[in-house]
């Protein structure tokens, strides 16, 4: 019997190759996240590449989203972020195929993967094989590992910093080694994943430990994130599922962190 590197069709987050599927998917088995309707059901990258394909789509200056269609997973959405010193993916969807690695590669290609929190795990090592990048990943969230490989970097602590002043911040939250990317050109940019989650209003944002499951955070982890990026400065938010505040942000999310701590606070807001 082959081996094959089976893919959770709920969460998009690819294992260790095996003869048959794990039982359960740990990230989906979790209150974060859930088992699809119809149970825990897998699927293999090959027949990904035959039901989807996906989209490049420039947002802004050397920003691109990527994403897949029809959706797959939790409808996960990556940004390619083009910088003098090399290009940085920031989080990672499932789909992967020839014609978006060409693409890719003709616009520089990828020198690094950052990944905000386990949701975005997807298929980390298929993509760092086919652009010969380094992945990142916090040190607190390794044991959501679904695919080990030489090429992922386990980076502790507060910050961790790449090129030209871009760094990784850690906030915790959604999970312990939660983290957002902060980029400083322009007026600065942060991409948030759902660590800070942008909301429809594209007014505010939101912090939650479940954002499917409805589960808030304590005051606490909303404090966590509030000191990890208090200092920052940034006029831009790119958030999860292609939800971006672009003007005002770090007044946006200042405004967020104090409402929601009012209300924890039993505050009538």
């Amino acid at each position: 019997m082959s081996l094959s590197n089976f893919i959770c069709s709920t969460c998009g987050v690819q294992y260790e190759a095996s003869e048959v599927p794990p039982l359960l998917c740990p990230i989906c088995n979790d209150d974060r996240q859930y088992i699809g309707f119809g149970g825990q059901s897998w699927t293999t990258l090959q027949n990904i590449n035959r039901q989807h394909k996906n989209i490049i789509e420039k947002i802004a200056p050397d920003v691109y989203a990527i994403y897949s269609t029809p959706a797959f997973g939790i409808n996960q959405r990556a940004h390619l972020i083009r910088t003098p010193g090399g290009n940085i993916l920031w989080d990672c969807i499932t789909n992967l195929d020839p014609s978006t690695i060409e693409i890719i590669h003709s616009l520089g290609g990828i020198k690094a993967i950052a990944i905000s929190h386990p949701h975005y795990y997807s298929s980390i090592v298929e993509w760092s094989h086919a652009f010969k990048a380094r992945v990142f990943i916090h040190a607190n969230d390794e044991k959501w590992l679904g695919r080990r490989d030489e090429t992922i970097e386990l980076w502790q602590g507060n910050e961790k910093l790449l090129w030209d002043e871009i760094r990784l911040v850690c906030c915790g939250g959604h999970f312990p080694g939660a983290s957002i990317l902060y980029l400083p050109r322009d007026k600065g940019s942060i991409f948030s994943g759902d660590t800070i989650q942008v909301a429809p209003n594209l007014k505010t944002v939101s912090f939650m430990y479940s954002y499917p499951n409805m589960i808030p955070l304590p005051a606490k982890s909303i404090l966590q994130i509030q000191d990890s990026i208090i200092d920052l400065e940034y006029d831009a938010i790119y958030g999860a599922f292609g939800l971006y505040i672009r003007q005002n942000a770090k007044q946006a999310v200042i405004y967020s962190l104090e409402r929601y701590l009012q209300i924890l606070k039993g505050s009538n807001y």
